[in-house]
């Protein structure tokens, strides 16, 4: 069977290129090696998360902050499988979602592990019976990624795990060790400490979501503490060993000095590969980076004209949103159009509570270039609408260039941080200064008049509640 364009992986970038692909008017096609569309993001990654995520928040509320309310219940019990029998329909519920889109858009999908023959011909081969092949005019290889490890660390999948693993226990960890405290870390942690597991994370560099802000990871921490965590930062795992129900990771502190933690359950949260493995790159003659990447140009066009990368398998933030825009992008240019994606403004998010939310350039990235700069926060606990719903911690920081005023990077830890960070891009796309935001009104009382009080901070220090 012949198709104009052939998506390789059924995630957030693949689903979505593949539906432009086929608004647009193209004959396409979608192969995806599970029985199930929706990559990571949908079936292991951010849905499931949010899921277990959102239950303990409000097994959290029940339990600390229900009686202030002058509400009076029993100890809430956990139902445990039921929780996650919860998460696994809304991940049902998503995934069916996607198949319904497939068939909306008339893509054909194709179920079994894709393959390059050559640059135009795709063999599948399903989990039972036998492959095929399709040939077609373009691919977009959007194969995603999967967890990081460490040369020493062995996997089990039972006592060392990934996140994978971590969303569908079959019971409450007694003692978490978190290697890693980056976003999947702190989440993950996040969910099992409110249900009663101590949580340790261990984090090699001095901070915990270290790609962010030096400010909100510093708040994050403050935060995380108060739900129970041990945080080690500045400690490099040297070995995790597994005996019995008895796991053990052995690091070493920022003096040398040797550091053993002994838990039920380890989760290696180290970071996330590119996925090419098994592909047949060197059949369409792809080329891969040092860092295992698919290389593109600034279009995302491989070295083989026809063949183009998305999301994960390529350089920059593994971020399904990310995955999406390019996936859109070459979709677009496919069909002769001009699209373009800043990848400055694309933001990230931590889903714990607080949320943290981030989008442009860090104070610590302004630094480096010897940019100069002007910086204006304001606490949440000035703010009327979290003292109302108990949400005092965290701030909203805003960096603007000190000459012109023109809004560089919006950093926000508090609560709804993940949904206030879209009029900060909004903003920041339309080049606005943070005077320009500071005179904008905003409703009262909100979470967002945080952003506007921040913005008078970096205008000329006039907060007005501060």
């Amino acid at each position: 069977m012949q198709y104009d364009v052939t998506v390789i992986g059924s995630g957030p970038g693949g689903y979505v290129a593949a539906i432009r692909c086929a608004q647009l008017g193209f004959k396409t096609a979608i192969i995806e090696k599970y029985n199930v569309l929706g990559g990571t993001c949908l079936n292991v990654g951010c849905i499931p998360s949010k899921a277990l995520l959102d239950s303990t928040h409000h097994l959290h509320e029940a339990e600390h902050n229900f009686a202030t309310h002058g509400i009076n219940i029993n100890t809430p019990k956990v139902d445990f499988s039921q929780m996650i029998q919860r998460k696994r329909d809304v991940v049902g519920q998503t995934t069916e979602g996607i198949n319904y889109l497939m068939k909306k858009n008339k893509i054909d999908v194709h179920h079994g592990f894709g393959s390059f023959v050559d640059k135009n011909t795709i063999k599948i081969t399903p989990e039972k019976g036998e492959a095929k092949e399709i040939t077609t005019k373009k691919v977009i290889i959007a194969t995603g990624s999967k967890p990081s490890s460490l040369p020493f660390i062995k996997i089990d999948k039972k006592r060392v795990i990934t996140s994978t693993e971590a969303l569908e226990m079959k019971e409450i960890p007694k003692h978490l060790i978190v290697i890693g405290g980056g976003v999947i870390g702190v989440e993950l942690g996040s969910v099992y400490a409110r249900l009663g597991a101590k949580v340790t994370v261990v984090e090699y560099l001095d901070r915990l979501i270290p790609t962010m802000d030096s400010a909100m990871g510093k708040d994050l921490g403050r935060s995380l503490k108060k739900l129970g965590f041990d945080i080690k930062t500045s400690h490099k795992v040297t070995a995790v060993t597994s005996k019995g129900k008895e796991v053990t990771v052995t690091a070493e502190n920022k003096k040398g000095e040797k550091v053993e933690i002994k838990g039920d359950y380890c989760l290696v949260s180290i970071g996330r590969r590119p996925y090419t493995d098994k592909l047949g790159l060197e059949n369409a003659g792809v080329k891969l980076s040092d860092r295992g990447q698919i290389e593109t140009d600034e279009h995302l066009q491989t070295n083989v004209p026809n063949i183009y990368a998305i999301g994960d398998v390529v350089k920059g933030a593994m971020l399904a949103h990310k995955a999406e825009e390019e996936g859109t992008l070459v979709a677009e240019q496919l069909a002769g159009q001009k699209p373009h994606i800043n990848y400055n403004l694309i933001p990230g998010v931590v889903y714990t509570w607080p949320e943290v939310a981030s989008v442009g350039l860090t104070e610590e990235q302004l630094k480096e270039q010897g940019r100069a700069y002007k910086s204006g926060a304001f606490q949440f606990r000035a703010l009327g609408r979290a003292r109302a719903s108990m949400d005092i911690d965290g701030q909203v920081k805003v960096l603007a260039d000190k000459n012109t005023d023109e809004i560089l990077g919006v950093h926000i830890i508090g609560a709804r941080a993940a949904d206030m960070i879209a009029a900060a891009v909004t903003a920041m796309e339309y080049r606005a200064s943070a005077e320009d935001v500071s005179r904008m009104s905003h409703a009262h009382p909100t979470y967002m008049e945080a952003v506007k009080e921040a913005c008078l901070a970096a205008t000329d220090n006039r907060p007005i509640h501060a």
